[in-house]
């Protein structure tokens, strides 16, 4: 795998666009990712689904689980396939829906949305209709949609919240929505996010799992529930792709959800979007925690003796409680100790560790046993060094597992 930063937002695209019109013309191609009718049947698809369906559509299978298992679609619905690839899923639902009902199958990709259209216009489904489009901005009315399906389409998506936003707009009250979709453990934290060809791997663009649920959440998505899950990157052929993966954690999973009545207020949906535990989970998984942890030590120690320092000087006091300041400094103090500690499990370097125990021991010392000014700020050098430390590590790391390290190609 090549990198090279400093895409657009077009080349993103455009690159997510070549690698599926190959999978279109040439499913017989070595890819990065499972393709094709085995792979549809060990995502957990019934023979009854897949039986009849066009060899040469089920070659071109691309999706990442079985996202029929949230049963979102009735007879004589409406139903969106957004993703709709070469068709499979849209075939199926059309078969669903039954003769009283429509299927619109969306893909961004002409050489997807070609095959299948040609498939329909065979007589493989009269209830069929094709449109190339973006999943970011629905060509479809308002609540013209009774259910949509989705198959490995969102982590392709620069914009997820729009993305969602778009999907609750052409849903009708109550509608329905069943979605298959990677997602990832932790977020790609090295400078990759605009590289082209790591967004067609599937992981740099995946969203944290809760991440994503909460996206569905936030726009007015209710009743989200997790139905199944998969080691799909398991199937794939490539020992590269397999690694990142793992290094991240990275999986498939299916949703079922309903759309509720209105969407929230912005102030409800922001209020949503600033809550601290968000927060403290996002900086968990980026490797942030024991930086954050250290601030806030160095503010209790250091901010509170300059707020005692310069109160006097306004004709105010602040008395404090020197039990509860020192023990407050140190339960941040450890809880940066355990988050560097935790490090080691990413990158095996010893240092990090070393440095914040070491550093984390200085400053309790000082703390309760004997205070030594010098001692401490000894202490929060090392811990200092320490979060510094980790937060290399952590990055070299992704870089190794992503391919970064590697020559660009001309």
């Amino acid at each position: 795998m090549v990198a090279i930063l400093g895409y657009s937002r077009q080349q993103i695209v455009s690159a997510v666009q070549d690698m599926y019109t190959a999978v279109a013309d040439a499913p017989a191609s070595p890819f990065h990712f499972p393709v094709g009718g085995r792979t549809c049947d060990r995502l957990g698809y019934p023979e009854e689904y897949t039986a009849g369906l066009p060899t040469g559509l089920m070659d071109s299978f691309a999706g990442v689980g079985y996202p029929f298992r949230a049963d979102a679609i009735r007879p004589g619905d409406t139903v969106l396939d957004i993703g709709a690839g070469a068709g499979n899923d849209s075939l199926i639902a059309s078969r669903l829906v039954g003769p009283s009902g429509r299927v619109i199958a969306l893909d961004l990709t002409a050489a997807m949305t070609r095959k299948l259209k040609q498939s329909a216009e065979r007589g493989d489904a009269d209830n069929l209709d094709v449109v190339q489009a973006s999943a970011e901005q629905l060509p479809l009315p308002d609540a013209s949609i009774d259910a949509i399906t989705s198959n490995g389409a969102l982590n392709l998506v620069p914009d997820k919240r729009r993305a969602v936003t778009e999907m609750f707009r052409v849903l009708r009250s109550h509608g329905r929505l069943q979605l298959a979709d990677v997602v990832i453990h932790r977020p790609v934290s090295v400078d990759c996010q605009d590289d082209p060809r790591l967004w067609v791997e599937c992981v740099v663009g995946a969203t944290v799992r809760e991440d994503l649920i909460a996206l569905f959440e936030d726009a007015g998505f209710e009743d989200v529930t997790t139905v199944g899950s998969h080691d799909y990157f398991a199937l794939s052929p490539s020992a590269q792709t397999r690694e990142i993966a793992e290094s991240f954690g990275a999986h498939s999973i299916e949703l079922g959800m309903r759309r509720g009545e209105q969407a929230p207020s912005w102030i409800h949906q922001w209020l949503r979007r600033l809550d601290p535990r968000r927060w403290l989970l996002r900086l968990r998984r980026r490797g942030l925690l024991g930086a954050a942890a250290l601030g806030l030590a160095l503010l209790s120690c250091y901010g509170t003796l300059a707020l005692v320092s310069l109160l006097p000087l306004l004709g105010a006091g602040l008395v404090i409680h020197e039990g509860a300041w020192a023990g407050a400094i140190a339960g941040f103090v450890l809880l940066a100790l355990a988050a560097l500690l935790a490090g080691y499990r990413q990158h095996h370097a010893i240092v990090p560790p070393l440095l914040a125990t070491a550093g984390s021991a200085a400053i309790l010392y000082a703390l309760f046993i004997d205070y030594r000014v010098l001692v401490e700020l000894a202490g929060f050098l090392l811990l200092g060094g320490a979060a510094l430390w980790d937060l290399r590590q952590r990055r070299h790391q992704e870089i190794r597992v992503l391919g970064l390290d590697q020559p660009s190609a001309e």
